[in-house]
């Protein structure tokens, strides 16, 4: 009796299934997978986890297969399959583990890494991706067009003595003549009394419509009535009565009436009888400006403006300051008839009446010179004579308020915009005139290069310590600025002025105006001003505006 065999376990199945396929004749000689290869019959449904099939050829022994008794399957589809197939369920999750970590990463590096360009892709996506917004670019910032120049850091301050009590209320600027850059504001574009720096531009207006060489005329002509002779002035108030006179050069009547004998005599066997003065190149009535007050005849500041008169109405006339005369036209009548010899009690009187061409006349000094004149010991009534003759000159008839248009328009000649410049005289006796220093400094600027005749006023201002209306000035704090600066002065009861042009030791050439503004302004306030002018020096094109 054979013993029946030992069941065979599935291990051994398999290894009995593996040895067959081995085994070339097992598939009728054809490679692995070929067509003799046994199918088998198994559900759809289970037909990748079904057992390996036995195999083709029949055992040695004579005992039948006897699969091994089945473990309890876990409740449910897939758990069964799972302990069915544990390492095909663990490859599966390995992988899929694997997937999701990958596509993560690369999320992730998406985030983390620069974008780069997209490659063509046909694929189908692994993961569904919501779109990436598109970025928004900040706004560009403006740009100006022009960007503005570096400009340089300035340490040099005057800001003390700009405050100093003294000066009141206080305007003033300061610029660089070379580069036109402003050093020091301080409301400089107010209008405000300037006092005689005024003076300026009166020299100028008369520089654009007199030009520089023009003379004044006196003239004498025959009279229309028989036996008469008419002197005509041609507003030159330098004529000289023969006294010492405060103008070099000036014209003498004396010359005059001998110029007027000799023709008289040559014409002529009768007498002069009669001296007729004309006055009227302006209205002789339109002499006086109110907001002057009465004190500057006595004073000797003014005389009455009138286009015929001698030795500028002054009662001495070697002396600047010399009490003026209230009657200049009939004064010049006498003075006449005497250098002519005329008796006494001769007829003299105001009028008009010439006639023929002048048998005799004198003419002044030119009006480059008279303006060197009138800035250096700042003369009031060469200022008021100027500017009326600039008036007629222009058309305007020299009237006292034509100046407030004809000073300006001649201005503009310049190139100076005179926006805020309002004239009341030629002088700077009034407190109405307004300049704002802005301007001031503006005219000094053009001054100093010296185009347009300009440089005739340069030559004619004070120099700080040395001449003029600045040789008593400038001294103790102020002294280092002696010499080096050239400036026209102004003072008039609410206001003391300074204008011109300082010359720092740094070679910077500055043009500056300085107004110190109240009532009463005291005297004192003329120290402060050439304290702060002299700072300005020191400074030099190193002031700030701080």
């Amino acid at each position: 009796m054979i013993p029946p065999e030992k069941p065979t376990s599935r291990r051994a199945a398999r290894a009995a299934r593996d040895g067959a396929t081995r085994d070339g004749a097992t598939n009728g000689g054809q490679p692995e997978g070929g067509e003799a290869t046994q199918r088998l019959e198994v559900p759809a449904t289970e037909a990748f986890f079904l057992p390996p099939a036995p195999p083709t050829s029949a055992p040695t022994h004579t005992s039948e297969f006897v699969p091994e008794p089945e473990r309890p399957a876990p409740s449910g589809f897939l758990a069964g399959l799972f302990v069915r197939h544990p390492r095909a369920w663990i490859a599966t999750a390995l992988s899929v583990v694997f997937v999701l970590l990958g596509t993560g990463s690369v999320f992730a590096g998406s985030l983390m890494a620069p974008e780069a360009p997209a490659e063509p892709n046909t694929a189908a996506p692994l993961v569904a991706t919501s779109a990436s917004p598109t970025p928004t670019a900040d706004p560009a910032r403006p740009v100006p067009a022009h960007p503005a120049a570096a400009t340089a850091l300035r340490t040099c301050s005057v800001a003390a003595l700009a405050a100093d009590p003294r000066l009141r209320t206080f305007e003033g600027v300061v610029v660089n003549t070379a580069t036109g850059d402003v050093l020091f504001d301080r409301s400089a574009s107010k209008p405000a009394p300037t006092a005689s720096v005024l003076k300026v531009l009166t020299a100028a207006a008369a520089l654009a419509i007199l030009g520089p060489d023009a003379r004044l005329t006196t003239r004498v002509f025959k009279g229309t009535e028989p036996g008469s002779i008419v002197l005509v002035g041609g507003g030159d108030p330098t004529l000289n009565a023969g006294s010492p006179t405060l103008y070099a050069g000036a014209p003498s009547l004396a010359d005059l009436a001998a110029q007027t004998k000799a023709a008289w005599e040559k014409d002529s066997d009768e007498p002069i009888t009669k001296v007729i003065l004309d006055a009227t190149m302006w209205d002789p009535a339109d002499n006086w400006n109110a907001s002057w007050g009465e004190r500057a005849l006595a004073d000797g500041d003014q005389t009455r403006v009138n286009a015929l008169m001698v030795d500028a109405g002054r009662s001495d006339p070697s002396r600047g300051s010399s009490r003026r005369s209230a009657t200049p036209v009939a004064d010049a009548g006498a003075a006449f008839a005497k250098a002519l010899g005329l008796p006494a009690g001769v007829d003299i009187v105001p009028g008009t009446g010439k006639a023929g061409e002048p048998i005799a006349q004198v003419q002044s000094q030119p009006v480059k010179t008279l303006i060197g004149q009138m800035l250096i010991d700042s003369d009031n009534t060469l200022g008021e004579m100027l500017a009326r003759v600039t008036s007629v000159s222009s058309g305007a008839g020299g009237t006292s308020a034509s100046l407030a248009t004809v000073i300006p328009k001649a201005l503009a000649a310049y190139g100076i915009p005179t926006t805020g410049v309002v004239i009341k005289d030629g002088s700077g006796l009034s407190a109405d005139n307004a300049v704002p220093p802005a301007y001031l400094a503006a005219l000094m600027t053009k001054v100093l290069a010296g185009k347009q005749n300009l440089g005739i006023i340069y030559s004619a201002l004070p120099v700080a310590g040395k001449t003029g209306t600045l040789k008593t000035r400038f001294s103790g704090d102020s002294a280092a600025a002696r010499g080096l600066v050239n400036a026209k002065t102004g003072w008039i009861g609410s206001s003391r002025t300074l204008a011109g042009i300082a010359h720092s030791p740094d070679g910077s050439a500055l043009s500056f105006a300085f107004f110190a503004l109240g009532s009463n302004v005291a005297a004192n306030a003329m120290t402060a001003l050439d304290n702060l002018t002299a700072g300005v020096l020191k400074c030099g094109n190193n002031l700030s505006n701080n």
